[in-house]
């Protein structure tokens, strides 16, 4: 038996221990066989992990539940071996999420039981290597005292916290403090970060005051690391685990507490079945196992701001928060680089600090354009744009096709092509003939696509003298380097039209973070250059008025019913077709309707990506999981007739993107 499933039996001193039968999860992904099997095995408890026959193959799978006897004219087949186990509230916690999201019980135990087989016998140390774990804590502010004191007095009840602050006001340590008291407790935590690889100074922190107590768990590691890190904790080696979303399925030992940094960011929410988001799993878990929840953000989402209770801490240590100036660049000659951005990266590559500049847009130009017949060149499998690039290529940043320039329209056969927009590879192009005394970095998709390439990057900016990082919005995302007096949107607002309830939120949030960046340790300027001045949510952010925002936002959504007052269920269809899938969601819509009575929008088309048809409804309701459920069994009834016509459907339970 692994280590892991060693460690685990922790969790079995109480679980009954009665007869030979078992209800078992094969981890197989046909929703046709999303049911229990019942095998015969001994030894065996709920969350035992299982090798079991399963037609001509074998497969692993979760003991769900003991029995004392099997279904009536049923004959288990023995299990062939018990390969290692998990807490049965993972097993309770997978069910929920299979049944909240509309997925299939074994999909969502594939999540909490990882294959662990063939562990390494040696620790990894270069994927979680410890430093002294002496840090000295620091004096705290009274904001944080009140919030540690409200939080460690949770510990006996539970409970659900958001702590709301600006960047820099110490939420980090309000996390490490929460920890600490856990652990004094002996219980263990949790800290959920939303991408490990950029807030590597995280994971740093926590090492420094808990040392190897101190598990950190990404996607940047190897099959046998995550085992090993996953062995340790099981065994209580590891008590605080910091990770991305996944990690909330970690095999904590007693846990106690959980904290959600940066609870606002969408990459919180999986892309794939089960499309769980890890905000509410957390919620759930913590529930279900009488711990505490911290939520942390300097830009909260309403949901957060309405339903939980605040733990404010009200200014930023050390330092004020950055004056921001608008630029309106309609107004200004200079793209992508204004004239007062100039100033301030001139300032910089006269030693006056470094610079972080936001482009939420890859490549060269956003488009090409003939200024002759109008034509824009684009993806013949997606309804979009294709992007110039550095390489003389049109790329779609969809499906990946790619096509080469030329000097001439292949329609009017004119020389007069243009250049639209901007995107990260012109913007390096103009810093380096404009300020070449600077070290650029470039963070986007391309640049970061090698593994460790986040952490090198960053490193090698925080280590650099007069240096701009500049990159799509993960630049934005938790940083926090010293030196850096200036933060720069070249382009904002570019998202405040698209057809989504968020689009206000996700501008606000991302200006409001970036800006965050700055005058951390130096007096800091932040610039945001738009050619939409006026809008509220830019106004806001030049302010930094996040409670003034976010009230207005939940009074918004309030009158028109969006979340937080409401769930949303969204019902994707995709064909090759271009008329089947809003025809088959209009039979769809009548059937829901009549099983839920939730409140439906649409069906209403999308833009074509990949060569296939879109169409989607999104339903407003306050039981998710009644519609979720009713969706399943509607999708599997139609499934024949689904594959017939080749039609993909996608059930997403409280998406963040519409």
């Amino acid at each position: 038996m692994s280590a892991l499933a060693s460690g685990a039996r922790a969790w079995h001193r109480y679980a009954p221990r009665v007869g030979q039968y078992a209800s078992v999860y094969p981890l197989v992904t046909t929703r046709e066989l999303a049911r229990p099997f019942t095998y015969l095995g001994d030894g065996l408890e709920k969350g035992s992990v299982v090798r079991v026959p399963f037609g001509r193959t074998r497969r692993r799978g979760i003991v769900a539940e003991l029995l004392d006897a099997p279904p009536e004219g049923v004959t288990p087949v023995s299990v062939d071996d018990v390969v290692g186990a998990i807490p049965p509230s993972l097993v309770d916690l997978a069910l929920w999420m299979a049944d909240y999201y509309g997925s299939t019980p074994a999909r969502a135990l594939a999540l909490v039981a990882p294959d662990e087989r063939k562990p390494r016998k040696k620790r990894v140390a270069e994927a979680n290597a410890p430093t002294p774990g002496d840090e000295r804590p620091p004096a705290l502010t009274k904001g944080q005292e009140a919030a540690v004191a409200r939080i460690e007095g949770a510990f006996d009840s539970g409970g659900a916290f958001l702590l709301a602050g600006p960047t820099g006001s110490g939420k980090t340590e309000v996390y490490l403090r929460a920890c600490a008291a856990a652990l004094e407790r002996g219980k263990g935590a949790i800290v959920l970060v939303p991408e490990i690889a950029l807030t590597p100074q995280t994971a740093n922190r926590f090492r420094a005051r808990f040392g190897e107590r101190v598990a950190v768990l990404h996607s940047g590691l190897t099959d046998a690391q995550r085992r090993d890190v996953r062995a340790r904790i099981a065994a209580g080696d590891a008590t605080v685990v910091v990770g991305a979303r996944s990690a909330i399925f970690s095999p904590v030992v007693e846990l106690g507490l959980v904290c959600v940094d940066e609870e606002h960011d969408s990459s919180y929410k999986h892309d794939s079945d089960p499309r769980y988001d890890a905000r509410s799993v957390a919620m759930k878990r913590v529930a279900a196992e009488g711990a505490v929840a911290v939520f942390g953000s300097a830009t909260p989402r309403p949901e957060a701001w309405e339903r939980l209770e605040r733990l404010p801490l009200d200014a930023r240590i050390g330092a004020p928060m950055p004056a921001v100036r608008i630029v309106d660049l309609r107004r200004e000659q200079g793209y992508p680089l204004s004239a007062p951005l100039l100033e301030g990266l001139e300032r910089c590559a006269q030693g006056e600090g470094k610079a972080i500049l936001l482009l939420n847009r890859r490549g060269y130009a956003s488009a090409l354009h003939c200024r002759a017949c109008g034509r824009i060149w684009r993806c013949l499998a997606c309804d979009v744009a294709l992007v110039l690039h550095n390489d003389r290529a049109l790329h779609c940043h969809h499906c990946g096709y790619s096509e080469r320039t030329s000097d001439t329209c292949p329609d009017c056969k004119s020389t007069e092509i243009a250049r639209l927009g901007a995107g990260t590879e012109r913007l390096e192009a103009e810093l380096a003939a404009r300020v070449p005394e600077l070290e650029l970095f470039r963070f986007d998709a391309e640049t970061t696509s090698e593994r460790d390439s986040h952490a090198d990057i960053l490193a090698r900016f925080g280590a650099a003298d007069r240096a701009v990082l500049f990159g799509t919005q993960m630049v934005a995302k938790g940083h926090h380097f010293a030196g850096v007096s200036l933060a720069a949107v070249v382009d904002a607002g570019t998202e405040l039209a698209a057809p989504d309830f968020r689009a206000d939120e996700r501008t606000f949030q991302l200006l409001t973070q970036l800006a965050g960046r700055s005058g951390r340790d130096r007096p800091g300027r932040v610039l945001i250059q738009t050619f939409e001045p006026d809008a509220p949510p830019i106004l806001m952010a030049a302010h930094h008025a996040v409670e003034e925002f976010v009230q207005a936002e939940v009074a918004r959504r309030r009158e028109l019913r969006y979340p937080p007052f409401c769930h949303l269920v969204r019902i994707l269809l995709s064909a090759p077709e271009r008329d089947a899938p809003v025809a088959a969601l209009g039979e769809i819509r009548d059937a829901l309707a009549e099983a839920t009575g939730a409140t439906i929008l649409g069906p209403a088309s999308l833009l074509r990506l990949r060569g296939r048809y879109r169409a989607q409804i999104v339903l407003k309701t306050d039981e998710p999981r009644t519609v979720a459920r009713a969706a399943r069994q509607l999708l599997a009834a139609t499934a024949p007739a689904f594959r017939r016509e080749d039609l993909k459907a996608v059930v997403d339970v409280d998406p963040q993107s519409l």
